[in-house]
């Protein structure tokens, strides 16, 4: 996990802090939106990975009020301070640490896979 946030803190010129929350957020997306076994692959080479997802559940009443899907992660993203530009840094961030991880057969069945993805991509 540390790897994966020094890399989105740096090439996205974000705070640790948010990044870790930004990773939570979108692996927990993932999980729930995308194609499973491919999101566990990603999910088990990321130490650390299932303490950040739950964390991020943490949202309480306000997670319940905006609902799933894209829209609710990238309300949920906005909320930590992060604009457009931010969490499409962060997504291509995080689907070139996807590739090294799982391979590109591997994240393009993600990216494919999950609902409004692929303009991130």
């Amino acid at each position: 996990m540390d790897e994966l946030i020094g890399r989105l803190a740096t090439n996205a010129s974000i705070d640790s802090a948010v990044a870790e929350k930004t990773v939570g957020i979108i692996l927990g997306f993932l999980r729930n939106e995308g194609p499973s076994d491919s999101v566990q692959a990603l999910i088990d080479q990321i130490p650390g990975a299932e303490a950040a997802i739950e964390a991020s559940r943490s949202g309480g009443g306000l997670s319940r009020l905006i609902g799933g899907g894209l829209m609710a992660v990238g309300t949920r993203l906005m909320g930590l301070g992060l604009g457009m530009s931010d969490i499409q840094s962060i997504a291509r961030e995080l689907f070139r640490y996807g590739r090294d991880k799982i391979g590109a057969d591997q994240m393009g069945k993600i990216i494919a896979g999950t609902p409004g993805l692929s303009q991130f991509a």
